[in-house]
């Protein structure tokens, strides 16, 4: 017998005495696994071809979505190998993009990353690249811009990254200012075109309460951020003037804030001017407890003793 064959039987024979060394109740267990593991639904549930999308995975991509594209975007468009290929278009307004070769391809809410992988498959299912390498980058978006009106620090139109929010947008406006209300506007367009309005609070947000701030930003949305409501008080007050009208102010909050009376003021002779629905002014006596509107005048008066 040759030497190979010799070297070959011994170590066949070393394996099965390791083999049989080992317990009885050990081999029988190895040998249930191996019977009726093909019938356990875990086994049964693995996927034999293309591991199904995790929904999960997609919301999160989703959300942490930084750039992404959109019609009237200008892109550079380049395959590794293939430089015939390179061109600098823009995203239609149908949200596809022209492909060489393989034609229009739909990125429109896709990141650059995102759009590349789908014309890789574009053109590995049509056959004209076995295996493309497609990048894309974003030159001008155009899609991704949002209207900041108001009272702002710096009111435009601004690029936004698609996972911004209002307070974001906000400080890249420049801030609210001084007379800016508490209550800001997000307006946006839905599907058949009309505006829809939707009140955001930012003390709410300052407090880290998302509460009626809706989605995310997007492209097209526009966000307005009224002048606060204000009064007027004169007359026999320390600091007369123009103030903000807070929630649940009343008169004589009013005349705190205006730094109280003078010694010759009267908190019973106080009137208020007020606008009406109709734009007349009607003027009154004014009770302490009185809430404060927009637009009141104030006027305390002096002491008659």
């Amino acid at each position: 017998m040759p030497r190979e064959l010799v070297d070959l039987d011994m170590r066949l024979g070393e394996l099965r005495l390791i083999v049989w060394s080992i317990p009885h109740c050990v081999r029988t267990l190895a040998l249930a696994l191996v019977v009726l593991l093909p019938c356990c639904p875990w086994a049964a549930a693995a996927p034999s071809g293309d591991i199904p999308a995790n929904t999960a995975a997609e919301a999160l991509a989703e959300s942490h979505r930084l750039v992404q594209l959109g019609a009237g975007d200008s892109v550079t468009f380049s395959v590794f190998g293939q430089p015939d290929m390179t061109t600098t278009t823009f995203v239609g307004d149908d949200g596809t993009l022209a492909v060489p070769l393989a034609g229009p391809v739909q990125v429109a809410g896709l990141s650059p990353a995102e759009a590349s992988q789908r014309i890789e498959k574009a053109l590995r299912d049509g056959k004209f690249l076995v295996d493309p390498h497609v990048t894309i980058s974003a030159i001008v978006s155009r899609s991704q811009r949002v209207s900041v009106l108001g009272e702002v620090g710096h009111p435009g139109r601004f690029v936004i990254e698609s996972n911004i929010d209002i307070l974001d947008l906000l400080a890249e406006a420049g801030g609210v200012t001084d007379n800016a209300s508490d209550v800001v506007y997000l307006l946006r367009p839905d599907k058949e075109g009309n505006v829809v309005r939707t009140e955001i609070s930012l003390k709410a947000m300052a407090k880290g309460s998302r509460a009626g701030s809706g989605q995310a930003i997007k492209g097209g949305d526009s966000i307005y951020v009224p002048r606060a409501e204000q009064f007027y008080i004169y007359g026999e007050v320390t600091a007369p003037g123009k103030f903000r009208v807070e929630p649940g102010m009343t008169v004589v909050q009013a005349i705190a804030r205006a730094g109280g009376l003078t010694p010759r003021g009267s908190q019973r002779r106080v009137e208020i001017k007020r606008l009406q629905s109709d734009g007349s002014y009607t003027t009154s006596s004014a009770k302490l407890d009185e809430p404060v509107r927009s637009d009141d005048v104030i006027r305390v008066k002096e002491s008659i003793f």
